[in-house]
């Protein structure tokens, strides 16, 4: 007879079980959930999956088409606009370490929307609190000034993925593309914040940010169009595969997008051991920003075991203050 069986059938080691267990317990629970255990907690909520169950053939349909779109990604890139023609433009702009405000005000004023964005970001409370600026900014080369370089560079960044979110083709996008913008900007900005201790570049690390749930935006939507009303696709393997494939048809537009080597690399080898610091920023980030989705959105309590498990206390810093732009969004 094994150990486990004379525990539960023998004497003396019989009464032994009872303070096992209760020390083995505290020991288990301090284990940090892992990445795929989030992202199967992520999923099925972002999806509010019920209790119905695809069958493995119609999710193994979905796997092979989102495999088809990763290994094409014009295709996949078919599936969601491109960012705004003007954007590469004012990134440019936005390069050059003597930018010119009246210069960069000249370019905004092409886009009606840009202009707006910019007067609403220049005017949140968090603005006029840090810098004792004037409580309402009405002039452009102001607007720019307030936020500078990195702020218009993170302000432009957020504009231009919003339309990649925005597409409704389904119920399950209605439902899905709102919750996914807001983890992705959550992921960008907690990449951004983290990338310095990490020694990596912050913005390159915000852009990877945003880029990284692109793939994840057209699973969706091949979810949605394919999966039956009356059973949902959410068993544990299709979820691995799920997040796996949209990652690598995220790096696949990222290169046909032209972005920066150093952000497709980071999405390719987020989570991965022995990863570069670009890497390991974007991986912290969407840890925290998945976690804050599910706290935020009322899945967790926020000292829950699953949240707060492994965080250290500079990266609970940065999970708070991923709740903190929430406020300030609604201010």
């Amino acid at each position: 007879m094994g150990w486990i069986g004379k525990l539960l059938n023998g004497g003396d080691e019989k009464n032994k079980l009872a303070p096992l267990t209760a020390a083995a317990a505290p020991e288990m629970a301090r284990q940090p959930a892992s990445i795929t255990e989030i992202d199967a907690t992520y999923y099925r909520w972002l999806a509010a999956a019920g209790s119905a169950q695809a069958t493995k053939q119609a999710e193994q349909q979905i796997l092979d088409e989102l495999t088809r779109l990763a290994s094409e990604p014009i295709a996949g890139a078919a599936l969601i606009p491109r960012i705004p023609a003007i954007i590469p433009q004012l990134m440019r702009t936005l390069q050059n370490e003597n930018m010119s405000a009246a210069e960069l005000s000249r370019q905004l004023a092409q886009d009606v929307l840009l202009v707006a964005e910019v007067y609403r970001e220049a005017n949140r409370p968090r603005y006029h609190s840090r810098y004792n600026a004037s409580p309402s900014i009405n002039n452009m080369e102001g607007a720019i000034m307030l936020l500078g370089q990195n702020g218009m560079r993170m302000l432009l960044a957020r504009v231009a993925f919003r339309p990649i979110v925005s597409m409704q083709s389904g119920g399950l996008t209605i439902r899905t593309a709102p919750l996914i913008w807001r983890q992705s900007e959550k992921c960008a900005l907690a990449a951004n914040l983290v990338a310095p201790a990490m020694q990596a570049n912050a913005f390159d690390a915000y852009l990877a940010g945003l880029m990284a749930n692109v793939g994840l935006v057209v699973a969706f939507r091949l979810i949605d169009q394919m999966h039956a009303p009356d059973a949902f696709p959410q068993s544990d393997a299709f979820i691995a595969q799920v997040f796996a494939q949209a990652r690598i048809l995220s790096v696949r537009i990222a290169e046909l997008w032209e972005f920066p080597e150093s952000v497709t690399r980071a999405i390719a080898q987020a989570g991965q051991a022995d990863s570069d610091p670009q890497a390991r920023a974007l991986a912290l980030g969407e840890r925290l920003s998945k976690l804050r989705m599910l706290v935020d959105t009322g899945r967790f309590p926020a000292d829950d075991p699953f949240v707060m498990t492994g965080l250290s206390k500079s990266e609970l810093l940065v999970f708070d203050k991923l709740a903190d732009e929430d406020e300030d969004e609604e201010e």
